[in-house]
């Protein structure tokens, strides 16, 4: 199933479990610190926009549109810019949505660093392959505030878009990494990608096998299981002042003061990234260290973005990195 897609098109969800085109209009002219964008390709953030479209973990506002992974091309620059020019291509990560054009003021800073989320693309890297840089944003900053480190033993529990990157993240800073998942087809992207243990969540013994490549001195949780804190304190699993990273959206956490008093360990969340993160991630992916293609399951035009809402709707599990092409 597809639409016809306006040529100014944004992906909106107008009610709980649906998708639609609706039409920007022409975007108006740069004023002196913005920027104007024309999308090539977006990322579906699998995680962050299902609940969404299904309302769940207190998304309740509808309509709605939701993502933040955008391939562009600079079609326009304001008096005052001075890093981008007309026909540079680039990433842009603010939370607005799949959307045809963009208006981003590139003025503002915070604490010193940017807050535009824009960060240009080295010509050396298809442009395709940059619209997931968000999600493996999200891995590479909980990485780096969990501080992952050399001969480090990490477990990445979950293996969507998210556990993916959080787990090459980790190899990339020199981690032993586990992963764990239910799907098998997850778990062989996971070792292509560079993970040294797999283990299938659902399998017998699977716990046993957990348990044995640890204890973890970071554990990423991307899964959002209600079992795994437990799992944790149960089979001791964190090394003392060891992280557990909550990466994976909850409505509600509960855990066993005891598993973390004794170790001195610790439990933070992270979420969403920086130019930082990106201009990190960005060297790594033209070094080869990180990779994208093998985690693409579906790169497809835009206007078969409802067929791809509907599939993320009801079949999740089929999906994992979906790239849509706004030139198709």
């Amino acid at each position: 199933m597809s639409q016809t897609a306006p040529r100014n098109a944004a992906v909106e969800y107008p009610r709980q479990g649906e998708m639609a085109f609706v039409d920007l209009g022409e975007p108006p002219a740069p004023g002196p610190d913005e920027v104007l964008l024309r999308t090539i390709h977006s990322g579906v953030t699998n995680g962050t926009e299902r609940h969404a479209l299904m309302a769940e973990h207190g998304w309740r506002t509808f309509p709605g549109r939701h993502g933040y992974q955008h391939v562009a091309r600079v079609e326009a620059v304001g008096d005052r810019v001075r890093f981008l020019a007309p026909g540079d291509t680039v990433f842009y990560g603010q939370y607005v949505g799949h959307r045809a054009w963009h208006l981003v003021d590139v003025g503002g800073e915070r604490y010193g660093a940017p807050t535009h989320l824009i960060a240009k693309l080295p010509p050396t890297l298809e442009p395709w392959t940059c619209a997931l840089l968000g999600v493996a944003g999200v891995g590479m900053r909980a990485v780096r505030r969990c501080r992952v480190g050399v001969a480090d033993r990490v477990w990445v529990a979950g293996l969507g878009p998210i556990g993916q990157w959080a787990a090459q993240s980790a190899r990339a800073a020199g981690a032993h990494v586990t992963v764990s998942d239910l799907d098998d087809r997850r778990l062989a992207v996971a070792a292509e990608l560079g993970a040294h243990r797999t283990v299938n969540a659902g399998a017998e013994g699977a716990p046993g096998q957990i348990k044995a490549g640890g204890p973890y001195h970071v554990i990423i949780d991307c899964s959002g299981s209600a079992s795994i804190l437990p799992q944790i304190h149960r089979d001791g699993l964190i090394v003392p002042r060891g992280v557990i990273c909550l990466l994976a959206v909850r409505s509600e956490t509960t855990f066993h003061w005891s598993m973390m008093h004794t170790l001195e360990a610790s439990i933070e969340v992270s979420c969403h990234f920086s130019v930082d993160d990106l201009r990190v991630l960005l060297q790594l992916l033209a070094m080869g260290t990180v990779r994208v293609a093998p985690m693409v399951t579906h790169h497809v035009p835009i206007a078969q973005a409802p067929r791809i809402y509907a599939t993320l709707r009801d079949r999740p599990g089929e999906l994992l990195g979906v790239v849509f092409d706004w030139l198709e």
